[in-house]
């Protein structure tokens, strides 16, 4: 009994399950058919939408190659004409090269005929040459070279008696002319120019108060005057003139500071030899502003007025300069008035030879410690500053050294000639007196450690400082016999001439 129910039971069971098995089975067989059908539907909407992107994207395509093809046919057409139009162009340059062929073929013809027409009458003309020569040979019985040496003898006798007679005429014409002419433009200058003729002497006297100011002057034992000589390298001289000292010192520059040094001391009482080396130099200053101050009225008395500072300051040191005892300064204002109205009566260059005669003595006022001559000296010195080339070949040649480039060169020559010839301008003993004084002080520095020189006394005396560090007291008498001995083999003078070397060392230091 319990067995047939659990059969049952199974049974039961076994039937349910296939049921439910085949439920299942026909549902997904349905679900399958569905999902198949709405798969192919999806597959039929992509199939039309990719039929309809593929007839745009065909149309498009098709667009695209229309216009493709047309830009193509426009660019084949365009190279056609271009290709049309180059291919005339090449035609025409054809016919014309053809044309200038047969044109050049034509005058090559011309030109070959011509050529055996002129080689024809070229062999003629030898042949007749040599026939006459042949002729002239046989009738003169001479050679080729002795004719020709025959006839250049005559024509040059010829020529030269003709040439002298006429340079006799024309030098006598221009002579009387010149000379009448120059008279006139000379006489002219000379007297529209009215310069003073300053003649400097190589001493300066100072006054003084009293006779009492010579000892304070002196000072104990000479202190005061030996610092004042060695500082301001001048000669004291302190005599038995009545209230009156002597400065002397061929260097008018030296000269003129130590006077107004000395002036100074006096008025200011302090005389001791620190104060005299700190008033000199403020002197110097004073000095140097003066020859700044000359230049600048050179320039304006002789009317140049494009000169950079440098070139008045160096003309203005010519104040201080003499040459043969003519101030050098009122030299050369003189040279360019008396130049420029030679200038304006010949038709030159009024400016440039104004300019060339204030600056034709610059080197003057450095060839004391340049080498060269002044003329040369000075025309570089204006070139460096930028001075007009016709100026500075007038400074360079108006002594001959190079030559004369300009009219206004030989107008500067020439008006330097007459400033220096006219009597009393000036004198030959005072320069050759410098001259010597210069030669002393030349030979001093060119020993090594001379630190300074000084001619003095006249020229009776050189007196030369050397650097302590440089020289001991061995050397300082070596030097002071060297130089005695290269003055007597070098120079000639009268009496003798003292050589004192100083050597002095200085301590300093400051209380603070």
């Amino acid at each position: 009994m319990g067995n047939n129910v659990i059969i049952i039971i199974s049974i039961f069971f076994i039937g349910t399950l296939t049921i439910i098995g085949l439920i299942w089975w026909l549902l997904s067989k349905n679900f399958n058919k569905r999902l198949q059908i709405e798969k192919q539907n999806q597959a039929d909407a992509i199939i039309v939408t990719a039929k309809e992107n593929a007839k745009t994207i065909e149309i498009d395509a098709k667009d695209k190659a229309i216009d493709i093809l047309k830009n193509a046919e426009d660019e084949i057409a365009r190279r056609r004409n271009e290709v049309s139009r180059e291919e005339e162009r090449q035609s025409k340059r054809r016919a014309d090269m053809d044309t200038r062929l047969e044109r050049m073929e034509l005058r090559e013809q011309t030109i070959n005929k011509r050529q055996s027409a002129l080689d024809k009458r070229t062999n003629e003309i030898e042949k007749m040459y040599a026939q006459q020569l042949g002729e002239l040979q046989r009738i003169a019985q001479m050679s080729v070279e002795e004719a020709r040496q025959v006839l250049l003898q005559e024509a040059e006798k010829e020529g030269r008696s003709d040439m002298a007679r006429i340079i006799r005429s024309i030098e006598a014409e221009a002579r009387a002319e010149g000379e009448r002419r120059a008279s006139e433009i000379i006489a002219d200058a000379i007297q529209r120019v009215a310069s003073e003729h300053v003649n400097d002497v190589t001493t300066s006297v100072v006054t003084l108060p009293n006779e009492e100011m010579k000892g304070r002057i002196v000072g104990r034992n000479g202190r005061n005057i030996r610092a004042f000589e060695q500082a301001a390298g001048v000669d004291v001289i302190v005599d038995d003139t009545p209230e009156a000292v002597t400065i002397s010192c061929f260097d008018p520059v030296r000269r003129e500071v130590a006077k107004r040094a000395l002036d100074f001391l006096i008025l200011d009482g302090r005389i001791h030899p620190a104060h005299i080396e700190k008033v000199l130099e403020d002197k110097q200053k004073e000095v140097e502003k003066t020859i700044e101050e000359a230049g600048e009225q050179a320039a304006y008395d002789a009317g140049v007025s494009i000169l950079r500072p440098e070139i008045l300051k160096m003309l203005g040191r010519l104040k201080y300069r003499t040459s043969y005892g003519q101030n050098q300064l009122s030299h050369a204002v003189e040279v360019s008035r008396l130049g420029s109205i030679i200038a304006a009566e010949l038709g030159a260059d009024v400016e440039v030879v104004k300019a060339a005669g204030l600056l034709h003595d610059l080197g003057k006022a450095m060839d004391h410690n340049t080498e060269g001559t002044h003329a040369m000296i000075g025309a570089e010195f204006a070139r460096r500053y930028g001075v007009n080339p016709k100026v500075v070949n007038a400074i360079a040649s108006h002594h001959h050294e190079i030559e004369q480039e300009s009219l206004e060169a030989v107008i500067v020559e020439s008006a330097d000639a007459i400033s220096g010839a006219r009597p009393g301008a000036r004198r030959e003993d005072l320069e050759q007196y410098i001259k010597r004084l210069r030669a002393l002080e030349d030979i001093a520095n060119s020993f090594k450690g001379v630190a300074q020189s000084y001619a003095i006394q006249a020229g009776r005396e050189v007196r030369i400082i050397v650097r302590p560090d440089d020289i001991d007291d061995l050397d300082a008498l070596r030097i002071a016999r060297d130089v005695a001995k290269q003055i007597e083999e070098n120079m000639q003078y009268p009496g003798q001439i003292k050589v004192t070397v100083i050597r002095e060392t200085r301590a300093i230091d400051f209380a603070k």
